[in-house]
Order: C-alpha cells, then structure tokens, then sequence
C-alpha cells in the first residue's frame, strides 16, 4: 500500500551487488526486478525464479530492453550509477509531465537519488520512500525541497484538482529565488495554506476579476466581503489562480501566471434515450466554453436512475474517469429548481432532472469519496431528502448555469445541461488511514515500514510531543496536525474526516499504535460510523512498545510470563484496575504499569505498590524508566519497598519483577526456565 501510487514499478540491477541491494526493496514495494540473463545463475543458487517470483530476467541488452518497458512503468529504480542511467533513459524521455520517476541506488546503499520526474512524476517522494526502505540518504535537487515549500505544480495533487494553463516554469522559478507570488484562491480547500513554513513567498488575495454576465450574481455569493476590486500587489512577481473558471493569460503579460482547477462542479444531465456520447460530450463543452468553465473543474455527472445505463452516458463517463452518481425520481422532485417541466413530470416523474441533479451531487453530506471509475455512487435517499429540504447536513449549493439543451445535427436524441457548484471538492481519491507506532521516540527506533508510512501520506495526526520527534520524517506539503493529550477522539474523528474525503493520514502513536495507542480507537469510530471495512482502507505499523522500550534498557525483565496495566482512571474505572492489579500480583506476573502517576493523579501508584507488596517480596526487582532512548532517558533499578522515591510520571514505565526476577550487575533479569548445563 506505500507504493501504491508508483505501482506498476520496476527495479533494474546488472550486479550480484545491486540485486541483493534492490531484491528485498522490490518485495516490500511491490516491484518488479529485472536482472540480466548473466545473473540468473546467481538467481538459481538461491533457490531459482520460483522462490523470488518478483524476479524478470531479460535477454539482450538493457538498452534495448528498457525501450520496450519504458511506457509499462509508473516507476524506475535502478542500481546503477547515475551516469549510466542517464544516458539509458535520455532517448526515451518525453515529457515531464508524462515521464515515470526515475530514482537512482548507488551499490552500496548509501543514497537514493531523485534523477528524473522529481515532482509531476514523483521521483522526489518515491527517492524518500526508498531511503527510508533501505536506510538511505535521499538526495533531491529540486530548488523547492530547500525552501520547505511544496512544488507549484504538485500543489493540488492530493485534493485531485486538476493543473490548469500558465507558464508553470516562470511560477516555479519565481517560487525559488523567494520573489512574491500571489494566490488568489476561490474555491477548494485552503488546508495547504495553513503549512507552509515561516518566511514562504507567497501573498494571499481575493481579487474581482472580469466575469461573464451569466456569473456576475454567482461571485456576488461567494464571500464578495472579502474581496478586493482590481487589486494587486505592486511587487508580485507571479501569480496563481486557483478556481473553477477558464482563464486566458495574454502572451504579451510579463507577469508569470498558473492555474488550478479544484474539481468542485457538478454537470447535472437530462437526455433522451440513445443519445450519443459525442452529442453528451459536446454539450457540456460548449456550456463550459461559453460560461469560461474549467472542463478541469468538473467533479463528475449526475442524472436520474433511470439513466444509470445510458449507454452515451456511461462511456464519457469511463472515457474522461468522471463519477456517475444517479438519484431517484422522490430526491430529484423535492430540489427546487429555477426551469422546472411539467413535460419531464409527466415522463420520468420529477419536473427537474439536470438542475435537480446537479444541485443534489454537489451537497457535499451526499458525496461518496470513493473513486469512482465509471459505476454509480449510491447515495442514501433519506440524507438526501434531509439535506433537500434544509435539514441540519444542508450546505449552500449554487446552481451556475441553469438547463440548457442541445441537439446536434446528424447524432441522436437531444442532451440538456446544467452546472452546480459544491462547497468541497471531490478529489476522485480512496482515502488510506495509517495507524503508525512510533517507537521509544528515537528514529533509528521506528521501523522502516513506519518511516515511509509517515513520509508518504498526505496528512500526519498525533500529539504535538509525538510530532516533535517524528520531524526530520515529515516532507514539504504535508498537512501536520497536532493535538492535545486529552483530545484523543477529535484526533481520530479528524483522521477519517480526511481520510473519507479521499487523503491518506497517518494518525502517529508512541510505542506501539495498538497497546493503549491510538489504532483501537479509530477502529471504534469507524465502526460506530457503520465503516463497510473496505473505504477507507487501513494499515496498521506496529512499533516497538513502551514496555519493551523499557525492559531493552534494563537487561530482560519480560522473559517470562508479563502483563501491562495502566493506572490511567479517565477510561477505565479504578475499581476495575485494582482487581487486574491484584490478579497480577497474585499470578506473579512480570508486571509493567503505564500511566504511573500524573499531576494530579499522585495515590495510584501508592495503592499499586501496596497491592503488590501482599503478594510479593519487598526486595522484589522493580525498574523505573522515563523517557526511553529519548534525549532525557532517566534510569532506575530498585524494590519494590523502594519504589516510591524514585521520580515517577506519566512518562515512566514502572517493570515490577516476579518471584525468581534478580537483579544483576546493574540488569534486570527475569529467568525463562532453561535449565543451565
């Protein structure tokens, strides 16, 4: 699932050296490695293609070979060096915008390099993605990555806004020698602005523009109190649009300009049956022509359920990846609409199909965020009925273009067109959640999995502590989000918020992410949410746990039987933690206590201790430590009479021994049974 935007991928090695280097990396991302036929000897003595399926050998030369995979491939690693991959590749590049990422593994596994493709194609996240996989260094050299900025033309990827026209290269250029550009941002969601390093270059304005008499009154709705007529920064240096009209930018301006398009419009359509897909195609072209609409900005089609398998419909739909969602005539005839038709009543039940439609799939409570590929997006009747009539989930919908229709000599049927705009974007993305553990708090201390979890997604949610140590992970143009201690459920309501809307977050958790972290309970909210188990998708990374954090920096405390108890009270009644309490204790359970004790929470420990010294020696080993492998690690082994003079907090982890636990030239040792010879 980390590579999961690269996929298919490929890696290329012509070494024994770089094919053990890349093997185990093609197998965790779910590449495929390609080795010459001079390897497969090498590729026979461990076991043959059988036992490493991911493994291709080609014959010939691998100048020639690639040639012939160059367009099967989102992705390219290669263990070769960057002189040699440069003039591989440099007779088949084409385009950025459409080249595979190319990265670059010297043999020894030292550094992955960002060569080709860095924003458009990705190279620069898939080189970090595989340093982090191998313990590498990503070199990227991209004048953006310096600045801590996202890449301007990487800027909407995650929200699935479309890339407009402009000169993207004077923009990026403008960006990168930190000269002032202005956004100016009408639609989608502002969530990257809120990220943005201190000292960033860009200004952000409002500006009324020149529109078209048909969408006058339409601006005058969207916040016209915060707009500013004919306003702009006198030092601006470039300038990027991010909004759902279709601009055209004068070759003689000297002034460098860019535009996004968030996918925020609804094309609602009516049409007689056998229609053809040219006749539906063109209509809508020619409505968004005239009303200067981004054909980038279109969200996707909404009609009538009896029109779920139009056969016109359906193939620009698969055609242009646009989602099909259909309502039934009872959702359709409660939307008040500007032209209805007592002739569309009579034939399909409602007086309004287009309009209707189109306000109906812009609500936003209505919109599945499922990608949508072609197959109708259900949507439940009584939420929409609700949100038809105003209820609590309404949002403002503004119908842009009233119906219009069409006929087109020499094609069937006739097609009518209307235009809504939603309040938020679709993103045409299926949202991940991450559940990552973290670890002690270290880095070397988190596993590799985790590490590139963290990297890749689009969004990062935990503790602002957790944050904190986790910071040489995070990228530019990620959103971070940190949170109090006590506000555990708002971080995990959060998280699927995003992750419903289509990104992938990764919700971050010391230790281990499902023991007393943060996985359990966004797996309760989903499924207090009626979660299918499939949309969202989920993916736990476990981490290294407190307690065994803990028993690593005294000896071996856990050898055997354990158990681990919080003291906390907010979720769990004390009455209930006094008889776990006292059933370790009486088991003679290696016993590890999280949560010890709090600023206000000082007696738990001592009842603790109490319970303990019923059933156990008082000379009983006990360790106490705080913080592990952090900068302020704190350090003890005592008793269990003692325990209570040592500095205990709620980051402490308290290890009390069982009945054979002896300490040791300053270890902790807990005997497994073995018998010594």
């Amino acid at each position: 699932m980390l590579f999961q935007d690269f996929q298919p991928l490929a890696a290329i090695a012509t070494t024994p050296t770089a094919a053990k280097r890349l093997l185990p990396l093609a197998l965790a991302a779910g590449a495929t490695l390609w080795i010459p036929e001079s390897l497969a000897g090498v590729l026979e003595a461990n076991g043959g293609q059988d036992a490493h399926p991911t493994i291709q050998v080609y014959a010939g030369s691998l100048k020639t070979h690639l040639a012939t995979i160059w367009h099967q491939y989102q992705g390219f690693i290669f263990g070769l060096a960057a002189g040699a991959v440069v003039r591989l590749i440099s007779p088949l590049l084409e385009d950025k915008s459409r080249d595979p990422a190319v990265v670059v593994v010297d043999e020894m596994g030292q550094f992955a390099i960002s060569l080709c493709s860095g924003h458009q194609g990705g190279a620069d996240r898939l080189a970090r993605l595989v340093a982090l996989q191998i313990g590498a260094t990503p070199v990227l050299s991209g004048a953006s990555v310096g600045l801590g900025l996202p890449a301007v033309d990487m800027l909407g990827v995650a929200f699935g806004w479309t890339k407009g026209e402009g000169n993207w290269t004077l923009v990026a250029a403008a960006i990168a020698r930190g000269e002032p550009v202005e956004v100016i941002q009408e639609v989608g969601s502002t969530l990257w602005q809120k990220h943005l390093p201190k000292g960033h270059p860009f200004y952000f304005e409002t500006a009324e523009e020149q529109v078209t008499p048909g969408l006058q009154e339409t601006r005058d709705l969207l916040d016209s109190s915060s707009r500013i007529t004919n306003y702009q920064l006198p030092i601006t240096k470039a300038r990027i649009w991010i909004g759902f009209t279709q601009r055209r930018f004068s070759p003689e301006s000297e002034l460098p300009k860019v535009q996004w398009h968030p996918r925020v419009l609804w094309v609602g359509i009516g049409c007689e049956r056998g229609t053809s897909r040219e006749l539906i195609e063109t209509a809508i072209e020619r409505v968004f022509q005239a009303h200067h609409l981004a054909m980038g900005a279109i969200a996707g089609i909404a009609t009538i359920d009896i029109k779920a398998s139009e056969a016109g419909l359906v193939e620009l739909c698969c055609d242009r990846n646009w989602p099909l969602q259909t309502f039934p005539a009872e959702i359709l005839r409660s939307i008040g609409v500007p032209t209805p038709s007592t002739v569309v009543e009579a034939e399909v039940g409602t007086k309004s199909v287009a309009e209707a439609a189109a306000i109906v799939a812009a609500q936003e409570s209505c919109l599945s965020m499922a990608k949508g590929e072609a197959a109708d997006i259900v949507v439940g009747q009584e939420s929409c009925l609700s949100m038809a009539k105003g209820g609590q989930d309404a949002h403002p919908t503004i119908l842009l273009v009233p119906k219009q229709i069409f006929r087109l000599e020499g094609q069937p049927g006739a097609v009518t067109v209307a235009v809504a705009l939603a309040e938020k974007e679709y993103t045409g993305r299926t949202g991940c959640l991450y559940l990552v553990g973290t670890g002690p708090g270290e880095l070397n201390q988190i596993t590799p999995a985790a590490q590139t979890a963290i990297s890749s997604a689009d969004a990062v949610i935990g503790y602002s502590l957790y944050i904190d140590l986790i910071s040489p992970l995070l990228r530019p143009g990620q959103i971070v989000e940190a949170l109090p201690i006590t506000q555990e459920r708002q971080r995990a309501q959060r998280a699927i918020e995003l992750a419903r809307w289509g990104l992938t977050v990764a919700v971050v958790s010391s230790g281990d992410c499902g023991i007393y972290g943060m996985a359990g309970l966004v797996l309760e909210e989903l499924r207090f949410a009626g979660w299918d188990g499939k949309i969202p998708r989920v993916q736990v990374f476990p981490g290294i746990s407190a307690l065994q954090a803990a028993a690593s920096r005294v000896g071996a405390p856990l050898m055997h039987d354990f158990c681990a108890i919080s003291l906390s009270d907010l979720l769990t009644p004390w009455s209930a933690i006094e008889k776990r309490l006292t059933a370790a204790a009486m088991a003679d359970f290696v016993t590890a206590l999280y949560n010890p004790k709090s600023a206000n929470r000082t007696e738990k420990i001592v009842r603790a201790q109490e319970i303990f010294l019923q059933y156990r020696d008082p000379n009983t080993p006990v360790a106490i430590v705080r913080s592990a492998y952090r900068q302020d690690e704190q350090i003890s082994i005592t008793t269990l009479d003692k325990l209570l003079s040592a500095s205990i907090d709620m980051l402490t982890v308290v290890l009390i021994g069982n009945s054979n636990t002896r300490n040791y030239a300053e270890w902790m040792i807990t005997p497994r049974g073995y018998q010594l010879s």
